[in-house]
């Protein structure tokens, strides 16, 4: 799969339709992310099973500034709707395949739990009291 560039447009939707996503926070004057496109390229080409976003922080700065991303490069891991990772800086490939192994090999049963129990109205309740 390509790369998608993400947009205030199409961020929400393309979380809450993908089980697994990596996002890479960019600007087209940050030389270490021009450097890292054709990484991140590779690893989408190699990964057909992830959604591999772009969110250009110039564009569409308010996904930046909710995310609070001050630095860039930076790389959003997002599995079930639930952030799992951030990386901030220049990495490899190799640094990049180590990232997504461990992503794939996470144990999500936490973040399911806790989906759960706010469904049930239990995560609410316990922050009122």
């Amino acid at each position: 799969m390509a790369t998608v560039k993400l947009t205030k447009k199409n961020f929400k939707k393309t979380i809450e339709a993908n089980d697994f996503v990596i996002v890479d926070f960019w600007a087209p004057w940050c030389e270490p992310c021009v450097e890292f496109t054709p990484i991140f390229e590779t690893a989408s080409d190699k990964n057909k099973d992830i959604v591999f976003g772009m969110v250009d922080i110039e564009a569409d700065p308010e996904i930046g500034e909710y995310f609070q991303v001050d630095k860039i490069p930076g790389l959003l891991i997002i599995r079930e709707q639930a952030g799992i990772h951030t990386q901030i800086g220049q990495i490899g490939a190799s640094a990049l395949d180590e990232i997504i192994q461990w992503a794939r090999d996470h144990d999500m049963s936490t973040v399911r739990d806790y989906y759960e129990r706010e469904a049930k109205g239990e995560i609410k309740a316990a922050r009122e009291n």
